[in-house]
């Protein structure tokens, strides 16, 4: 069993939002001094798919991650948890790009590692939140693809999937190479161990610059973007409170269920 898992460094979405400035002329979002950055969330349960089905059986799994100056702590972190190998797509050319040209430089990763059984995704990067580079990879690599997993099992050559629905789940089954995106509801996903750290930290990642993977740089990052970004802003909450008095309850109840209406609350 060959898996991959494709994983992003982002800015720690539990940090206080007070913490984070917006660049409006490079339309990004810039990295507090004092917070590090993290794995995505949804990308460690999608390590944690990988690894469960390692644990029933057997295979291999290659982490991969795009980006620019990663920290290696974080991209590691899959190793520490039981991934077998690091790759990075680590270079600047890489950096702000859109889905499409993030999914393109991944799909040719992929494709320079060879055969595979299994590609696993998060359903969605915690920092953007679009939920597309799964399905870019998917178009790409010409593979079936099913998102939002909770669970997946392997068996008789096919994978099952239960997929998270609006008002429960569905069973899909798949054949094999397949793309699955990978929900929050899989569960939480392993500690690393004391063992599994040391272990990460004696592995050096492979680092495999746009060349090594046969892409042309006006292909990938933001010179490969097929989407222009047009705002990027802080939402300004504004809140007022009035308070409705009545001679006694009996009125103060009416005079607030006019103001309720008033302002179609009712």
């Amino acid at each position: 069993m060959k898996m991959i898992v494709c994983v992003k460094q982002v800015l720690d979405p539990e940090a206080p939002p007070t913490k984070f400035k917006i660049d409006p002329n490079a339309y990004n979002v810039l990295m507090p001094s004092d917070a590090a950055p993290v794995l995505s969330p949804f990308d460690e349960q999608a390590v944690e798919a990988a690894l469960r089905i390692k644990d029933a059986n057997g295979g291999t799994i290659s982490v991969i991650s795009l980006g620019a100056n990663l920290q290696r702590d974080v991209v590691k972190k899959p190793l520490s948890m039981g991934a077998d190998e690091l790759i990075l797509l680590e270079d600047p050319a890489y950096v702000d790009g859109d889905s499409w040209s993030t999914g393109y430089a991944l799909a040719a990763a992929i494709k320079k590692l060879g055969q595979f059984d299994l590609i696993f995704c998060g359903r969605q990067a915690a920092d953007s939140d679009s939920g597309q580079v799964g399905a870019a990879i998917a178009e790409i690599l010409g593979l079936t693809q099913v998102t939002v997993a909770r669970k997946v099992e392997v068996m008789d050559g096919k994978v099952r999937v239960e997929r998270v629905t609006a008002d429960g789940y569905e069973t899909i089954e798949a054949a094999l190479p397949a793309l699955i995106t990978v929900s929050n509801e899989l569960g939480e996903p392993r500690y690393a161990t004391i063992k599994g750290i040391i272990e990460a930290k004696r592995k050096e990642p492979i680092v495999w610059k746009p060349g090594d993977i046969g892409l042309d740089t006006f292909k990938i990052g933001a010179a490969g973007s097929r989407t222009r970004m047009v705002k990027v802003y802080q939402p300004v909450h504004v809140s007022k409170c009035e308070m409705v008095a009545g001679a006694n309850e009996e009125d103060a109840g009416k005079n607030l269920a006019k103001k309720m209406a008033e302002a179609r609350l009712l």
